[in-house]
């Protein structure tokens, strides 16, 4: 029985799934938002938070436990020098899952995963007006 397991198994083997969810949060990390299917993305959402928030710690330690847990060295610097000071304000819920319809081949639910920040500074704010285009 699955009483109280949370975590999605994908059909993968343990060693497939783990390096499955190590990409997706260096690639969400390196590109700052990736394009999922909604139970993965919920999944990486969960480790892309996790890894956030010991990346605010910013010490040597977090830095060694981040690099042991992603994929490439570039995504652990741009970790502790880009994304955890934007998010030193905030105390959780790092990124955001924008549901984008069903994939046209087998009708999976697609969403795009990414920093709540990066969207927050794409999008403009709501006082100004939109500029023309001419």
């Amino acid at each position: 029985m699955r009483h109280q397991r949370v975590a999605k198994k994908f059909g993968r083997s343990t060693k497939h799934r783990k390096m499955l969810m190590r990409s997706l949060v260096t690639n969400l990390i390196l590109a700052e938002s990736i394009k999922t299917t909604l139970p993965k993305a919920k999944e990486a959402r969960k480790d892309a938070d996790r890894i956030v928030t010991v990346a605010k710690k910013g010490d040597l330690a977090a830095r060694r436990l981040a690099a042991s847990r992603l994929v490439e060295p570039k995504a652990v610097q741009k970790l502790f020098d880009k994304i955890a000071p934007a998010m030193k304000d905030r105390k959780g819920g790092y990124t955001r899952i924008v549901k984008l319809g069903t994939r046209r081949g087998d009708a999976a639910e697609m969403c795009v995963l990414q920093w709540v920040t990066a969207a927050e500074a794409a999008a403009p704010a709501k006082d100004e007006p939109a500029k023309e285009v001419k």
